[in-house]
């Protein structure tokens, strides 16, 4: 399976790739809006995977490039250039690909951070509004610590949430992510409840940020 990373030289999209890079056989290609930066984050990918034991070839594109004929695109951008973003990659998606949106909406203040929807209601509606019409769309990977993913020496022992409203390509996405050792996918319903998903994601960030010792803390349901 082809994934694209778009903004895969950022700190979620570094954590994805060098994650399926070391526990899947899945086709990682990255995607920046520089095409030269791209080349470069997938060469020290690649060097990281090969440090410990694995051949595998990363290529690395400009945004569009990375997306034409990927089976799933994951829009790994900040929420504010994600509109943009799919935007540029509208005529390589096709009914046939998958769009994966973590991205999520927030503030900080004086108190820390706050979940900041923006007005399609949650940042995967944004997703699927810029998206073309035929386009399944998925959002994953919201609540996940970036730095936590990409440290290969750590063991995961995490949940995620998935939501969207095709079946299959929720179902598809959610076996990716369970792709990743010691992560596991939990189905939390259709786009409709995107925004109670997203929202998980400062309340995290929050409690990593206000207890010693959790700078990675992730979350389980039991």
């Amino acid at each position: 399976m082809r994934i694209a990373l778009l903004g895969g030289t950022g700190d979620i999209g570094e954590g994805l790739a060098l994650r399926w890079g070391y526990d899947t056989d899945h086709d990682i290609v990255i995607g920046s809006r520089d095409p030269a930066r791209a080349r470069e984050k997938a060469g020290e990918y690649e060097t990281e995977l090969d440090s410990r034991g694995l051949d595998r070839k990363i290529t690395g594109f400009e945004n569009a490039m990375a997306a034409d004929r990927a089976d799933v695109v994951v829009a790994a951008v900040p929420a504010y250039h994600l509109s943009d973003t799919v935007e540029s990659v509208a005529e390589k998606l096709d009914e046939d690909t998958i769009l994966v949106s973590p991205a999520v909406g927030m503030q900080r203040d004086e108190d820390g951070f706050h979940y900041n929807p923006p007005g399609a209601g949650s940042v995967t509606a944004l997703a699927a509004d810029a998206a073309p019409d035929d386009v399944p769309v998925v959002g994953a990977f919201h609540n996940l610590a970036a730095d936590r993913l990409a440290n290969l020496d750590v063991e995961l022992d995490l949940d995620t949430l998935v939501v969207g409203d095709d079946d299959d390509a929720k179902g598809l996405v959610a076996d990716l992510g369970g792709e990743i050792e010691g992560l596991r996918v939990l189905d939390a319903g259709p786009l409709g409840v995107a925004a109670e998903v997203e929202s998980v994601t400062p309340l995290v960030i929050n409690i990593a940020m206000n207890n010693k010792g959790m700078h990675d803390v992730g979350v389980t349901f039991d």
